[in-house]
């Protein structure tokens, strides 16, 4: 895990992207919908995925983590 801060600027940005250009629930579904779709490629020998394995797993990861933060799927009881 990374114990690296945004800086203000990031910060602001990334404020300012979720209020003002995009929901972040739909930003969620297109991580989940991404995740998917690469999952899936792995699973189905796709080559060109199958040689980025290790990263797309990293990958994957992070984009579910964000998702996650920005709506809440997995955690909800």
């Amino acid at each position: 895990m990374s114990t690296n801060t945004l800086s203000k600027e990031a910060e602001t940005k990334l404020i300012a992207f979720f209020n003002d250009r995009v929901d972040p629930n739909a930003i969620a579904k297109a991580l989940r919908q991404v995740n998917f779709t690469l999952a899936f490629g792995i699973m189905s020998n796709i080559e060109i995925l199958q040689s980025e394995t290790a990263q797309l797993g990293n990958s994957f990861y992070w984009l579910n983590e964000l998702a996650e933060i920005l709506d809440p799927y997995l955690e909800v009881e």
